[in-house]
């Protein structure tokens, strides 16, 4: 009987360009146990398979980091619970794996916003980010989402705010940013936000304060926030 999950991860490694996996490491992505596939040539393939969960959770488990990748394009978000994201997150050792998870799959969750206080309240690096990169997500794709909910995620980012770990405090800071470009009120709220952050005596938080900033008072973002 064919093996799907072998005859994919054949497929994928029988495209790969060697050469990528070295301009991967240099953007700080974790290059062990991957290809070295470009996104546009994974969500081909996934487009071409379809929505297949069971080869989903098979690629999952291969470990490869391209085949994780896939595997979130292609899984059903009905047979998605609490478990098998909580169990994911913890499988997390690369940037991308962990955006691109909550960017195609968690986002689309029902009880995606139940995770995001879990995720960063726990401590491992990836875990934390997933947190902060699920609400930068949000932000971005819950067009209908009520300002109160991401008001609400404002004192989260300040609690997290000093934690120094790269992958964490550039996902807090992608978090703040994107809140702060939904609308002209929560543009305020996050660049308050931000001002509390910048008397923190923590590098983190002002690097993140800083950066917030720099964009959220930007004239191209007052220019797309104008009634």
């Amino acid at each position: 009987m064919p093996d799907p999950v072998k005859d994919l991860l054949k497929r994928m490694k029988n495209m790969v360009d060697p050469g990528r996996l070295a301009g991967g490491a240099h953007f700080g992505i974790n290059i062990s146990n991957r290809f070295g596939l470009r996104m546009p040539e994974i969500r081909g393939l996934a487009k071409e398979n379809g929505l297949d969960h069971d080869l989903a959770l098979g690629l999952w488990q291969s470990g490869n980091a391209d085949a994780r990748i896939f595997a979130t394009l292609i899984a059903d978000v009905s047979r998605v619970d609490d478990a098998l994201m909580d169990v994911w997150v913890e499988d997390f050792d690369s940037w991308d794996v962990c955006d691109q998870c909550c960017i195609n799959l968690f986002r689309r969750h029902p009880r995606a916003w139940s995770r995001i206080d879990v995720w960063a309240a726990r401590d491992e690096e990836y875990v934390r980010r997933a947190a902060f990169a699920l609400t930068a997500t949000l932000a971005v794709h819950a067009k209908k989402e009520p300002d109160s909910r991401f008001i609400g995620l404002l004192p989260l980012i300040e609690t997290h705010s000093d934690d120094d770990r790269n992958f964490v405090k550039k996902a807090v800071n992608w978090a703040l940013r994107q809140i702060g470009k939904r609308n002209r009120a929560l543009n305020a709220e996050a660049i308050a936000c931000a001002k509390r952050l910048q008397v923190r005596d923590t590098r983190a938080a002002n690097w993140i304060a800083a950066d917030a900033l720099r964009e959220l008072q930007s004239d191209k973002v007052k220019a797309r926030l104008k009634p």
